[in-house]
């Protein structure tokens, strides 16, 4: 499903020169300096956009074989990037924790095994995994009972100790509380889905008859469920989890099936829920209650299962933009780093990381861009995209970064319907970032002449509808770009598709998939 950069560069190549040459584009012969001074009208022609009237507007546009800066404006503003900052977490990750970086999740017996009775406790010890399913879990409960155990005297202990117990990020707004863009971290979760949604569980409504049908993904009892919706005539439904419980209530009227992705109010409770009710489904009783604990020293490993690597999970955390993923890999670093699995441990691994590359302004208050005190502006941004081309893992980072109008969703992903049938299409590589009153897009595009663009533009503070048709325009506008010939109407955005727009990442609105 994925294809590599050589053959995707390639083809982005052939794109923008017939573009360039096409009978609709009339070119006409310019020294390079006027190209870039074409360019430059362009993209000031695009920005006098009236949305942008009262708001902040950052773009900085910079050749990645002479490193001429080719476009400026308020370079050097500190604006809030949303997503963006998700490149400086996953750079700073790879750089830290490797590509072949795996998260390990293990059973423990605790105690002394007698025929087929443990005598202590059992316990269940994470590292933080986001890709762990119900299923997971299940297994690692399987080989329990191959072990030989039937019964536990003692507790099931869960063991999330590798990360600190601060389960929301720092400045996350209040009323994002139960959504799962911004479930609660902890070294043991669990996802409902393949794209690792981590800490959350998927709650489903349909019409039965006159009744509305609840279910959820995994099942589980480990929510409450409280079900006041009614069968109606179209679907206008809410289920949302009320603030600090497991109680989900459900209002409104159904029809259609429908699905929300809900976060847990404790990821490690509802991870031991799922491996208790694991345990007895293969015949093994823990005769004790379920407590948060640590590991006694020289504790058994009974079981383990081992992540995917990091390079496999560049692909989900940035093709679809998961915010999660972005937050454990930060309490990772600040573990390998400094033993400590928490926020500013990880975080400053992030900006050192940054500041070693180059990057002079920079406030990072969390992984992912939730919180609207992080701050970049745009050189910073593409700075960093300058310094890692030279690291030996960027191709497979590069890789993993949504691309402009590709349909595959693990290809496309944030940018699947955005700048299709465009020199775009299939070219630009770039991670987007959307949060109310702010987007941003920054990344790579080759040039219509095979010249390797950066850029970054961060739009903050605008009162309108999401204007990312505005950033669409500029990242074609680069794919056309040429020193030595103009495109009439080059400014001009042909065709896109923004299925998804919003203040919020398209990925984070589920089940509405961009």
């Amino acid at each position: 499903m994925r294809r590599t950069s050589a053959s995707l560069v390639a083809g982005a190549l052939v794109a923008a020169l017939a573009w360039a040459s096409s009978p609709s584009s009339p070119a006409v012969a310019l020294d390079p300096s006027a190209g870039v001074a074409d360019l430059t009208q362009d993209i000031n022609q695009i920005l006098s956009d009236s949305r942008l009237t009262i708001a902040r507007a950052g773009v900085v546009v910079k050749s990645a074989t002479t490193g001429e800066e080719l476009y400026a404006t308020d370079a050097g503003k500190l604006l809030t990037p949303a997503s963006n900052t998700k490149l400086f977490t996953s750079a700073a990750a790879v750089e830290t924790l490797g590509l072949d970086y795996r998260f390990p999740t293990t059973v423990l017996s605790g105690g002394r095994k007698v025929g087929s009775v443990l005598t202590g406790d059992l316990v269940l010890r994470g590292t933080g995994d986001p890709t762990m399913l119900a299923e997971d879990y299940d297994t690692l409960a399987a080989e329990v009972a191959k072990a030989g155990i039937k019964v536990v005297t003692g507790k099931l202990v869960a063991d999330d100790t590798w990360f600190d117990a601060q389960r929301l990020g720092n400045d996350w707004s209040w009323d994002d509380e139960t959504a799962y863009y911004a479930a609660p971290i902890s070294a043991l979760t669990a996802s409902p889905d393949r794209d690792y949604d981590a800490g959350s569980v998927i709650v489903e409504v349909a019409a039965d008859g006159d009744a509305v049908k609840v279910s959820t993904t995994p099942e589980t009892d480990y929510l409450k469920i409280v079900n006041k919706a009614t069968v109606g005539a179209e679907t206008d439904v809410l289920i949302e989890r009320q603030h600090g419980t497991r109680t989900v209530v459900i209002t409104g009227t159904v029809a259609d099936p429908y699905q929300e992705w809900v976060a847990v109010d404790d990821p490690t409770a509802y991870v031991s829920a799922l491996f208790r009710k694991s345990l007895a489904k293969h015949g093994v009783k823990v005769l004790g209650p379920t407590t948060a604990g640590t590991a006694p020293s020289g504790a058994k490993t009974l079981a383990e299962h081992q992540s995917m690597t990091l390079g496999e999970l560049l692909v989900p955390f940035m093709k679809l933009s998961n915010n999660i993923h972005a937050e454990i890999l930060t309490k990772a670093m600040g573990r390998k780093a400094a033993n400590q699995g928490t926020w500013s441990a990880g975080l400053k691994v992030s900006t050192d990381f940054a500041k070693a590359n180059g990057v002079q302004l920079i406030n990072m208050r969390d992984g992912s861009g939730l919180s609207r005190r992080d701050g970049f502006s745009p050189s910073s941004i593409v700075q960093l995209l300058t310094a890692v081309r030279g690291k030996p893992w960027f191709t497979t980072w590069y890789e993993s970064l949504p691309i402009a109008g590709n349909a595959e969703r693990f290809v496309g992903g944030t940018l699947r319907s955005r700048m299709r049938n465009t020199p775009a299409a299939n070219n630009v590589h770039a991670k987007t970032g959307s949060l109310t009153g702010v987007t941003a897009l920054s990344g790579y595009v080759t040039s219509a002449e095979g010249e390797p663009l950066i850029f970054s533009i961060m739009l903050n503070q605008y009162l309108s509808g999401s204007p990312k048709d505005i950033e669409d325009k500029i990242a074609v506008r680069l794919a056309q770009f040429s020193r030595t010939t103009a495109t009439a109407g080059s400014a001009q955005l042909r065709a896109t598709d923004e299925s998804a727009s919003g203040d919020l990442e398209c990925s984070w609105l589920k089940p509405v998939q961009c």
